[in-house]
């Protein structure tokens, strides 16, 4: 038994780490849907004891990154359409809430913000030669920092930490195509509108309708990848 074993919880910092590698490697496709997570190949290539590992695994399996299937152990998520939609519907649901509060607590610096970001949108896509969807980060900023302004710390634990990875997992499973990407940022503006003229009603409708697009162009053009069966158990 190594020594992090010994000692129990002051693993746990080497645990952080694991996790942050673990889940970039999840989103990133280095580890593909369905794919087994092999404690003993994880262990060796992180160089780190099963301890810490096992709890990596264990947190992301909470955020539902992570699935266990008896007798085979721990394999990522396959994201088939059912999933896609019920995520969808509780992001609507909560997103909606965020960007109402949003509109009462935001600040003039962070409406500022969100309007530059909407301008690197516009210069990216019009320099992406190939018309797809060159700013998935900004993407990703722009819905966490409207999260961020609502001020309320449930919310933002919610979508920016505990589903954050589940919510980008469904992104990187859509076909980007050019409409949807101009269609995206007229929608972002009017949401940034609404924020900026402080309407919660109105921030809050064009939010739900901005993530209920987002879901049925999902599910209308995803692409659903096929567990690797021939792991072994």
């Amino acid at each position: 038994m190594s020594s992090e074993d010994d000692l129990g919880g002051a693993w746990e910092p080497v645990a952080d780490h694991v996790l942050l590698r673990l889940r970039d490697a999840i989103l990133g496709g280095e580890i593909p849907p369905g794919a087994k997570i092999s404690e003993p190949e994880m262990a060796k290539k992180y160089g780190v004891s099963r301890a810490p590992l096992r709890e990596a695994i264990r947190r992301l399996e909470e955020r539902s990154l992570v699935t266990r299937i008896p007798r085979q152990g721990a394999r990522v998520v396959v994201l088939d359409a059912k999933k896609v939609n019920d995520i969808f519907q509780l992001r609507e649901a909560i997103e909606g809430m965020a960007a109402r509060e949003a509109a009462l607590n935001i600040t003039p610096e962070e409406i500022a913000k969100l309007r530059e970001a909407l301008e690197r949108q516009r210069v990216a896509t019009e320099m992406a030669a190939d018309g797809g969807y060159p700013f998935k980060s900004l993407d990703t900023d722009y819905h966490s920092a409207i999260v961020r302004a609502s001020r309320n710390e449930f919310l933002i634990k919610f979508l920016s930490e505990d589903y954050h990875g589940l919510i980008d997992l469904c992104r990187r499973q859509q076909r980007r195509r050019p409409e949807r990407t101009l269609r995206s940022m007229f929608e972002h503006q009017r949401i940034v509108d609404a924020l900026a003229d402080r309407d919660p009603e109105l921030a809050e409708l064009t939010m739900r309708r901005h993530v209920a697009r987002a879901k049925q162009d999902i599910l209308q053009n995803m692409s659903i990848p096929q567990a690797d069966q021939g792991d072994k158990p």
